[in-house]
């Protein structure tokens, strides 16, 4: 077997920032059903953070990263889908893409279409794969049609601003809050119809206000308990209460008989990982992000970029709610 040696971000315990050590480590021939990847460019994202800090308990030691984009060196056993020489993206478990080179499982590896670049493929395959499954398979009751509200929280983020420009490529009216006027601006100009400053204004009175007194179909939150309850509020009858992280916190329990007196709501808890747990799902999903992404109606906004070895500040900034749209880590 032959072994080649990476640069590599590793925790050896759950903590802040100063947990990210940059390493060496030794990459091997991938195995049957998995690929070898040089990486390009490697994206960033909040669920890095919630692995690094203990809310999502991981094991140690744990080398982090969920996306990012490359080429192909070598192909397992049993892969059909990608050869080497193959450029590449991906959004996929397990962590640790926050590398130079790594071995993997190839089913959730994606052939990036010329038109896209690594850094833009980097940033958008987690983010733009989250997008899609929220817009498109996590729909409430009846589903959603050109003209129906919808209420999206962090809307400047990376996941919002695609969430956003794909929303008004759907004929929705999707309604954004973020927590600056700075923020807000970003996502009206990124095609949210409506935009509330949640730093000053009550988004709850203000999505009444905005949809005459009726409320939206579906809340999107990832912010999780400083936007929970309120969010309720804000549903039409049999709305759906779509949460998919904790940006703030995880959300507190609750007693299932207030859905019903706030009007025979419903409440999922989603995740990429259960969307993406086949390669047919997963190609479906990324084909779907390819066309609008090479068509135009999203463009992805990378506003961030670190080295690898700057991974300490990339995580501070995140967590200090001072990025905006994608960032992603430059190798």
């Amino acid at each position: 077997m032959t072994l080649q040696t990476s640069r590599a971000i590793r925790i050896d315990q759950h903590g802040g920032p100063e947990q990210l050590k940059l390493v060496q480590v030794t990459v091997g021939e991938p195995g049957p059903g998995e690929v070898r990847i040089r990486h390009h460019a490697v994206g960033l994202n909040f669920i890095d953070v919630y692995q690094r800090s203990g809310l999502y308990p991981m094991t140690m030691p744990l080398q982090l990263g969920m996306e990012a984009a490359g080429v192909v060196e070598a192909v397992g056993e049993g892969v059909t889908h990608l050869q080497p020489g193959d450029r590449v993206a991906y959004a996929s478990q397990p962590p640790g893409s926050y590398c130079d080179l790594r071995v993997m499982p190839a089913k959730c590896v994606c052939r990036l279409p010329d038109a896209i670049s690594f850094e833009t493929g980097a940033a958008m395959m987690l983010k733009g794969l989250t997008a899609q499954y929220l817009l498109k398979r996590t729909q409430p009751q009846g589903g959603l049609q050109p003209g129906d509200f919808v209420l999206f929280h962090a809307a400047a983020g990376g996941v919002g601003l695609i969430a956003c420009q794909w929303a008004r490529a759907m004929g929705l009216q999707l309604i954004g809050t973020a927590g600056s006027d700075a923020k807000c601006a970003l996502a009206k100009a990124n095609g949210a119809a409506f935009v509330i400053n949640y730093s000053r204004e009550d988004f709850a009175a203000r999505v009444k206000d905005i949809t005459g007194g009726r409320g939206v179909k579906v809340v999107y939150d990832s912010v999780g308990k400083d936007t929970w309850d309120k969010s309720l509020d804000c549903l039409a009858p049999f709305g759906l209460m779509a949460s998919f992280g904790n940006a703030s916190g995880p959300v507190a329990p609750f007693a299932p008989g207030l859905l019903g007196t706030k009007g025979s709501l419903y409440v999922t808890r989603q995740t990429l990982f259960t969307h993406i747990a086949t390669r047919e799902n997963t190609q479906s999903m990324a084909d779907d992000l390819f066309g609008v992404v090479t068509g135009g109606q999203v463009r992805i906004h990378i506003d961030q970029r670190y080295r690898l070895e700057d991974v300490q500040q990339a995580h501070r900034d995140l967590e200090a709610r001072l990025t905006t749209g994608c960032s992603v880590l430059t190798l």
